[in-house]
């Protein structure tokens, strides 16, 4: 039974992947932490500890106080935001994994995992089915950490032999969180839009095609490459994972299915830039063969998946 320590607990992702792996290993095996407190499900579900991530001693303290064998760190300044504060995201998302990684090679954890994301990649990549191993000229600083945070990785698991695995996410959505500051973030605002406003402006141009997944194929994904065996896990940099590729107009003639009179409209912003420096699509093939992974939701089952769930968190709301 691993301890875990999860560092960005109270973003996107880390909320669920905290709910998840106490429904899996018990609430006192997992550590959630973050800069600050999180909602209130989280707070009283199990073990918080307030933590900087770029605070190595604080890290260090925690990891020994509740006896840390696996580390998630899942802390991260996102796409749109980083480009507004270049060295600031440098130093949380570089930083970070440092510390994590010392930790490890100093045999205090057994266990990393580490999150990269589409962003290594860049214009000079091939767009359509992105190969795993491919040109990374990625030109926005959430991109570039993740890309010198893939190398450091690598170079942590064949210098000191550092259990560190990884996997590059596409946009993710979920109807559990709010959007958190990424370019692939217009695809969960919409599904609130629709539903407050019957209407949705974009800030990504039609025709935009991205990796998407659904948060649940995320998380499973996470958890899997994590109990892969460690022979299984061929690939220390970061693996591609693949759920579905879509465009706005994708997104808005599944949300008609549902409501028929919702309308969408487009003004880009400076994250069109951004996006059109990343795949239509990327190639997970390492990944299946090596662990298993295969994604599981669609499109149009993801969108029945949200809107239910946003109209009954609205209806709370409005009680």
């Amino acid at each position: 039974m691993p301890n875990i320590l999860i560092i960005g607990a109270c973003g996107q992702i880390g909320t669920e992947l905290t709910v998840a792996l106490r429904d899996r290993y018990g609430k006192d095996a997992v550590i959630a932490s973050d800069i600050r407190e999180g909602n209130e499900e989280l707070m009283q579900a199990g073990p918080f500890e307030i933590l900087d991530a770029t605070d190595s001693a604080a890290i260090e303290k925690i990891v020994e106080k509740h006896h840390i064998t696996d580390v998630y760190l899942m802390a991260a300044m996102l796409s749109a935001v980083a480009e507004k504060h270049p060295l600031k995201a440098w130093d949380l998302n570089m930083n970070s994994l440092l510390h994590v990684l010392n930790l490890a090679r100093d045999k205090k954890i057994e266990k990393v995992f580490w999150p990269s994301s589409i962003a290594v990649f860049g214009p000079t990549t091939p767009k359509d089915h992105t190969p795993q191993r491919t040109i990374m000229e990625p030109t926005t600083v959430y991109g570039i950490s993740k890309q010198a945070g893939e190398r450091w990785c690598e170079y942590y698991f064949n210098k000191y032999g550092v259990d560190v695995r990884s996997i590059r996410y596409p946009g993710l959505i979920s109807y559990k969180t709010l959007p958190g500051g990424g370019t692939t973030d217009y695809a969960v605002d919409i599904y609130h839009k629709a539903l407050t406003d019957g209407q949705y402006t974009s800030f990504l141009d039609q025709g935009t095609y991205l990796p998407m997944m659904y948060m649940d194929d995320a998380i499973h994904a996470t958890i899997s490459i994590m109990d892969a065996d460690r022979e299984a896990v061929k690939i220390r940099s970061s693996y591609n994972l693949s759920g579905m590729s879509f465009a706005p107009e994708d997104m808005e003639v599944s949300i008609q299915k549902h409501i028929p009179d919702f309308k969408l409209d487009y003004n880009p912003d400076f994250r069109q830039d951004i996006a059109d420096t990343w795949p239509n699509s990327v190639d997970d093939s390492a990944a299946q063969e090596d662990w298993g992974w295969s994604s599981k939701i669609a499109l149009d089952e993801m969108t029945e998946i949200m809107l239910t769930n946003l109209k009954s968190y609205y209806k709370k709301e409005s009680l």
